[in-house]
């Protein structure tokens, strides 16, 4: 499915990745896994984790949307949020994609004055 979503879906959108996946993706041990990784988003538009995006995600884990051990998920999802971003596309089903984490994230962006993110899997673009 993610490859199918790579070669079919992704194309008809302005693909974004967030400098706190990049650092991941940079972080990976496995030299041919990272360059795969790398080359695949080499072309996407790197959003940087802002004050203003950084606050946002202090207020996630404030209000315990986030737990602070999960700092990245909140950054990474804050970084979308305040960039403008309608979707964030995730497999992270534990912390990120999840209808409850949705709602707590967009109930935060409401009391910030931010717009709603919708946080979803690939196959539901």
């Amino acid at each position: 499915m993610t490859k199918e979503f790579w070669t079919k879906v992704l194309p008809d959108f302005e693909a974004h990745i967030s400098g706190v996946v990049l650092d991941e993706i940079r972080a990976t041990p496995d030299d041919a896994t990272r360059k795969n990784m790398e080359a695949l988003v080499k072309n996407f538009r790197v959003l940087a984790l802002t004050r203003e995006a950084d606050e946002l995600a202090q207020e996630y884990m404030r209000t315990k949307v986030f737990p602070t051990k999960y700092a990245t998920d909140a950054n990474h999802v804050a970084i979308a949020v305040s960039s403008g971003i309608g979707y964030l596309i995730s497999w992270n089903y534990r912390h990120l994609v999840k209808v409850s984490t949705r709602h707590k994230v967009n109930s935060v962006n409401a009391m910030k004055g931010f717009s709603t993110i919708e946080i979803i899997t690939p196959p539901e673009l």
